[in-house]
């Protein structure tokens, strides 16, 4: 009899203990370019004239997963810091408060990179196989997430994730059927298939450039040419 009551604790104490990780919505948020750049430029080729273009993309998809998922759908939401912070001098407006508040207001946790390194290691550090869905909001080319584009470098990039740093994601943070999607430019030509081989989930990415122009208006971001996985 006591043998059989030890193993009920035993059967009890890991089912306790085997309580599967919630399921997380990961929002990745790259920064804005500077002005005082952009103006230097044909104006066929100016980014960003709205400082918040992938702020409030990321707004409305966040408004999209809990309309799907339910009211209390775990967010967590990973902004590029410096790109906020320069622009913010730049404007005069106190940018990363306003990102903050945001957070708050939709009660999303609010995870701040500035760095390739600092990214990898925070999406490294999700729980195992908690991943549900994966959005990416910024400048992009075919080959790489641009987290910073034309703010400390006119028409270039300073901190990046390329395809070629995929394999040093953990492939186990995402759920079996994560869904995940970037909404820059060019991702699914060449980005997402090595998203897949890398992390054993697809990516859907645009063939194409991304319009962020819509997003004032609380639609998503279009794509000139067809979305992909």
């Amino acid at each position: 009899m006591i043998g059989i009551f030890r193993t009920l604790m035993l059967a009890g104490l890991f089912a306790i203990c085997a309580i599967p990780a919630a399921a997380d919505h990961v929002i990745v948020t790259g920064g804005p370019a500077l002005r005082n750049w952009e103006n230097l430029r044909v104006p066929r080729d100016q980014h960003d004239r709205w400082w918040a273009n992938f702020i409030r993309a990321s707004t409305l998809r966040m408004a999209e997963i809990r309309k799907a998922y339910g009211a209390d759908a775990p967010l967590v939401w990973m902004v590029f810091r410096p790109g906020y912070e320069t622009r913010g001098r730049e404007d005069g407006k106190p940018y990363v408060q306003w990102i903050t508040s945001l957070a708050a207001d939709r009660r999303a946790t609010l995870i701040w990179f500035n760095s390739t390194g600092s990214f990898m290691q925070a999406l490294n550090s999700r729980p195992r196989n908690s991943i549900l869905t994966f959005d990416f909001f910024g400048h992009s080319n075919k080959y790489a997430f641009m987290f910073d584009y034309g703010n400390e470098i006119m028409a270039a990039s300073t901190a990046w994730l390329h395809e070629r740093d995929l394999p040093r994601i953990k492939s186990s943070v995402f759920k079996r059927d994560a869904y995940c999607k970037s909404w820059g430019c060019h991702t699914g030509e060449s980005m997402s298939a090595v998203w897949k081989r890398a992390t054993g989930v697809p990516m859907e990415g645009a063939k194409g450039a991304t319009n962020y122009v819509v997003v004032g208006q609380g639609k998503m971001p279009a794509v000139s040419g067809s979305w992909t996985r």
